[in-house]
């Protein structure tokens, strides 16, 4: 395996785009983020809110009917469509054609959302990020991969991998793996971890910020709505995936002297957005 290209800030200056000071929320990106089920709708709330904390003009998200109230009062910024059922998706639409969309935020693996996602993967020809729930139920019916729009961005954690994958007895295996995936799926995986590294066919791109204090609950979920985010702002698929990973980790990296590795959960990674985009502004 050739050495990865490192993500630091000036690789991210390259094609960064700081806002337009004439622009307006219509040209700042529309993104659905379709995410939650009972008892896991606050991954549907860290991936909206992260996902308009990253730039994003307009949010929507889709998600079962338990959801409205709760992302209604939580983040009033975002709008809501709702599936007809109560406690998990079953039947995605939405009245909007969107820049990008992110699937996957606990939605669980119920019969019915699995051929949710079948059908909405048949018909989607929007750029798309994967994460969680979406991938497990990719990994159970690999054939569905074949639906998938080419650089379609997946992000998944160690063992959401080894599902896609299979198992490895050596890092080099893991990285041979994940290149042959990528090449057969054409698409880009984001393999989580310490670091995270990005795997876009043959280009290996190594992560240089962020700590342990990103290993807690919701962290991923934070990640898709920031990567959805970019892709949605019409940054180029692989780009929206390098910056969402050095941003989501220099969030950590900003926080970390005040609330330590213990303390630090996913909600700070969205309230220390600003001073991340604030680092790179100047």
């Amino acid at each position: 395996m050739k050495a990865p290209f490192l993500i630091t800030k000036e690789e991210i200056l390259k094609f960064y785009k700081p806002v337009n000071p004439l622009t307006h929320k219509g040209l700042q990106g529309h993104a659905v983020i379709i995410a939650g089920s009972y008892g896991k709708i606050g991954a549907a709330v860290l991936a909206s809110k992260a996902c308009l904390k990253s730039g994003c003009g307009l949010v929507t998200t889709f998600t079962p009917k338990c959801a409205y109230q709760i992302l209604q009062i939580s983040i009033p910024e975002v709008m809501v469509v709702t599936d007809e059922n109560t406690n998990s998706i079953t039947n995605i639409h939405f009245p909007i054609v969107p820049q990008a969309i992110g699937i996957g935020p606990g939605i669980g693996q119920e019969l019915a959302t699995q051929k949710a996602l079948f059908e909405f993967l048949r018909t989607n020809k929007i750029p798309l990020v994967l994460d969680a729930d979406a991938l497990n139920i990719l990994a159970e019916n690999q054939s569905w991969l074949e639906l998938v729009p080419e650089n379609t961005i997946l992000t998944p954690h160690p063992k959401e991998l080894e599902r896609l994958i299979g198992k490895w007895n050596s890092e080099s295996e893991k990285f041979q793996k994940t290149i042959a995936f990528s090449e057969k799926y054409k698409v880009i995986i984001v393999m989580k971890g310490a670091p995270t590294y990005i795997v876009n066919k043959q280009e290996i791109y190594e992560n240089t910020t962020g700590n342990a204090a990103l290993a807690t609950a919701g962290s991923g979920d934070t990640l898709t709505g920031i990567i959805t985010s970019f892709l949605a702002q019409n940054y180029e698929p692989k780009d929206a995936a390098k910056l969402g990973v050095f941003i989501h980790g220099l969030t950590a990296d900003i926080a970390l002297p005040e609330t330590g590795y213990q303390s630090f959960i996913a909600s700070d990674i969205i309230a220390n957005l600003g001073k991340a985009f604030l680092q790179l502004d100047n």
